[in-house]
């Protein structure tokens, strides 16, 4: 049996064993387990109960983190998405005023066009009509979206009548409990020391018991719990017309951000070879689809691959033995539901701010000395935090690149997708401004 499971993971020609992969299956969870504290946390904010969405939290990314090791048999973990848990719950619930059951509903329905896609092989013409320069600017406008939201739940920035934000009270214990986090989850980078962000969050949170900054109290956990949000979302409500664009931004930015994962860990692997061709990709994009689909029924936004994988390739997983291992320790986390509640916003949003910044790395990717890139992608960029909204900053991004290469005479034929997606983002913001 061990030796067929050896065969099967190609633990000879990859080079690796059951302790090393195991092992690097450790690492990648304890550089992303701070998802079990952080996305109840948000998507609590959006009227879900934690605890149950703590449980999807960790069975969702169980589960695909589990699929992924077995199907795909890579070493990448999944779990619900940072960015599109704030989409879910500033954007959707709380700015447009959608219900949360009606969100899960287009995270189902966002998840269902994956997975249909894939099969039909419009996921693989999709992402190659969008340029480079544009995925790395979606990724990095996430990153300063997320990274305002942290901003804002400290304390550090607060609204103003004359210049819209301003510099907030730092003498207010959740302000500089916030700074404080901030400084030590990325001094805690610094050292190498793995968990950071974890250890960030759990250090903040017991800072501020004495202030008395903790005002919920842990329940004992009941695995039942997760039947609060478990079949609850409404499928029919996300159906209308208007939710459309919704079911669009999940799906198109799941898309982009499994790709460039993706991309990532398999090049820190050696697995792309000459051709530029990744190895079992449509398993892997299924997987990302069967994932998010499982995720919105269990009660959680959109599941997506996780850059901290490379954390686990960096210490030397190869297979899915590396993936399997990360999702058997999410279902251990079940048991941190009853913790979860006490978490303040003090502890969560330096957490955000941290993960913010990590992803502003994609922009040297940019060709800023190209207005014909730069242009695009600075407006994708720039307007994805400045409207709250990934879709406008996203379409902006798209229109402009469309319009400035036919301009410039640079239009391809074979890019015809690309123009077919800028006139239906032309289309949505004719549509709005007509709302």
């Amino acid at each position: 049996m061990r030796a067929a499971l050896e065969r099967y993971f190609q633990f000879a020609e990859l080079g690796t064993n059951w302790r090393t992969e195991v092992f690097a299956g450790l690492t990648t969870f304890i550089t992303m387990a701070y998802i079990v504290v952080v996305n109840p946390s948000i998507l609590g904010q959006a009227g879900l109960p934690v605890a149950a969405v703590t449980a999807a939290t960790c069975l969702s990314a169980a589960f695909g983190s589990i699929l992924m090791g077995i199907v795909a048999r890579y070493p990448l973990a999944l779990a619900p998405g940072m960015g599109l848990n704030a989409y879910f719950t500033y954007t959707v619930v709380l700015h447009m005023h959608v219900p949360w059951q009606t969100a899960l509903g287009a995270v189902f329905l966002s998840g269902a066009a994956f997975l249909l896609m894939t099969v039909c092989g419009i996921r693989q013409m999709i992402l190659r009509s969008i340029p480079h320069e544009l995925y790395a600017a979606v990724a990095a406008g996430i990153g300063l979206f997320i990274a305002f939201i942290g901003f804002r739940n400290a304390g550090l920035i607060v609204s103003s009548p004359a210049t819209l934000v301003t510099i907030g009270n730092l003498r207010q214990p959740q302000a500089y409990l916030a700074l404080a986090g901030v400084l030590l989850m990325a001094a805690l980078q610094v050292w190498r020391v793995r968990g950071a962000i974890l250890i960030g969050v759990i250090a903040i949170t017991l800072a501020a018991w004495p202030l008395g900054l903790l005002h919920a109290h842990a329940e004992p956990y009941n695995f039942t719990a997760i039947t609060q949000t478990a079949f609850h979302l409404n499928i029919p409500a996300a159906l209308h017309i208007g939710l459309v664009e919704i079911i669009f931004v999940f799906l198109f930015v799941d898309l982009f951000d499994n790709l460039g994962t993706l991309v990532a860990v398999s090049k820190k692997a050696g697995f792309i070879g000459s051709d530029n061709k990744i190895p079992r990709l449509n398993q892997i994009l299924l997987t990302d689809a069967v994932a998010t689909v499982v995720g919105s029924l269990a009660g959680t936004s959109t599941v997506t691959s996780y850059i901290e994988s490379s954390a686990g390739v960096a210490a030397g997983g190869r297979t899915g033995v590396t993936a399997i291992t990360t999702g058997i320790l999410f279902l251990f986390a079940l048991f941190a539901a009853p913790f979860v509640g006490i978490v303040p916003t003090a502890a969560t949003a330096p957490a955000l701010i941290v993960v913010g910044g990590l992803m502003m790395t994609t922009i040297s990717e940019i060709r800023w000395s190209e207005p014909l890139f730069a242009v695009p992608a600075f407006l994708t960029l720039v307007l994805i935090p400045l409207t709250s909204s990934i879709a406008s900053g996203l379409g902006f991004g798209v229109i402009a690149y469309a319009v400035l290469h036919l301009i410039a005479g640079k239009s391809r034929r074979e890019d015809w997708l690309l123009y077919v997606l800028a006139a239906l983002f032309l289309t949505r913001f004719i549509y709005m401004a007509n709302g």
